[in-house]
């Protein structure tokens, strides 16, 4: 069974960081894109930031320049480094990964920026 399981998240100021994390474990082989999605209340799921297996990046127009992701494969492990965070950043936060067309999510882990 394919498990995602989130760290990292919690409170923080506006201008502060955070650094999120995601392991997954189980027999899955091989990842091919990880990445993060965020949901705020009453608002859709967007994604965040993505990354492939060969290590090609995308971002949201609303994080570039402030939040970085990055993978470890042998880890299966996938980050994101969220810098400058802002009220607006505040959501619950997903990892989300595929292989062969499927799709495994977390269950999330909350991000609060207060002002």
């Amino acid at each position: 069974q394919v498990q995602l399981v989130e760290s990292g998240g919690g409170l923080v100021q506006a201008g502060g960081s955070l650094r999120l994390s995601c392991v997954v474990s189980g027999n899955i082989y091989p990842i091919q894109a990880m990445g993060w999605y965020r949901q705020a209340p009453e608002k859709q799921r967007e994604l965040v930031a993505s990354i492939t297996s060969g290590g090609t990046t995308n971002y949201a127009d609303s994080v570039k320049g402030r939040f970085t992701i990055s993978r470890d494969n042998a880890k299966k492990t996938v980050y994101v480094q969220m810098n400058s965070l802002q009220p607006e950043d505040t959501a619950v936060y997903y990892c989300h990964v595929t292989t062969w067309g499927y799709n495994y999510w977390g269950q999330g882990t909350q991000v609060t920026v207060s002002s």
